[in-house]
């Protein structure tokens, strides 16, 4: 006969071990040092940043493109960075990042993306517009290269991250994307580059573009405003 108190046929029933409870903590800041887009041959640390209470770490590269569960664990020790003394294309890719502490595991923090640049020759960057426009009018920024890129992706150098990617099509004799920024204002102004990358290697990247600065004037104030009519009596 079985009993119900934890003990059967004479031998004390053992809990199996607990495993980690999860999302139970505060997830953990990622970021890269001094940048997550990085020429090859220059150094990078990836910084995972959890509270106080945090025992070990674990930094994490997903194995493809998008975010799967098969992953290679990286750093799983107290210390909270991964240093890269020398960027190559093994080591581009998107990571992320959990702290424990006792029998809990914290959430996986947002991905980042570690992209490493100069890997093709560079695209040529345009404006169909013209680099000095008005408050409100439209762009058109022109990214193209004689090499058959998947996409293009433009950056402003101010932001330090993608602001737009295009798939790229056939022309003259080459291959290019076409930009759109709708309505600009002066936040917008500054100094653009891109880059052209093949699907297959999604975090390799060409050389940048040359610069190119795009200047935004304010629209002028009217030089002829209306009026107002005296009031009754003046």
């Amino acid at each position: 006969m079985k009993r119900r108190d934890g003990v059967r046929n004479g031998h004390t029933c053992r809990p199996t071990s607990v495993p980690f409870l999860l999302e139970t903590l505060p997830r953990p800041n990622i970021t890269a040092l001094p940048g997550s887009i990085v020429p090859p041959g220059d150094p990078v640390m990836i910084l995972c940043q959890g509270p106080a209470e945090a025992e070990a770490y674990v930094i994490s590269k997903v194995s493809s493109p998008e975010p799967s569960d098969e992953e290679k664990q990286l750093l799983p020790k107290k210390s909270n960075t991964l240093s890269i003394a020398e960027m190559t294309p093994p080591w581009a890719g998107l990571y992320h990042c959990s702290y424990h502490s006792g029998e809990r595991r914290s959430q996986f923090s947002d991905f980042l993306q570690l992209v490493m640049t100069g890997a093709y020759e560079k695209p040529s960057l345009s404006s169909m517009t013209g680099t000095v426009v008005a408050s409100g009018e439209n762009v058109k920024l022109r990214c193209f290269s004689t090499l058959k890129f998947d996409a293009f992706i433009l950056m402003k150098k101010e932001g330090g991250h993608p602001i737009h990617k295009r798939s790229s099509n056939s022309q003259d004799g080459g291959h290019q994307a076409v930009f759109l920024l709708n309505q600009v204002s002066s936040t917008q102004a500054g100094t653009y580059r891109c880059y052209g990358v093949f699907s297959r290697y999604p975090y390799v990247w060409s050389h940048p573009s040359d610069r190119l600065q795009l200047q935004v004037r304010e629209a002028p104030d009217d030089p002829h405003p209306t009026k107002p009519r005296p009031s009754p009596g003046e």
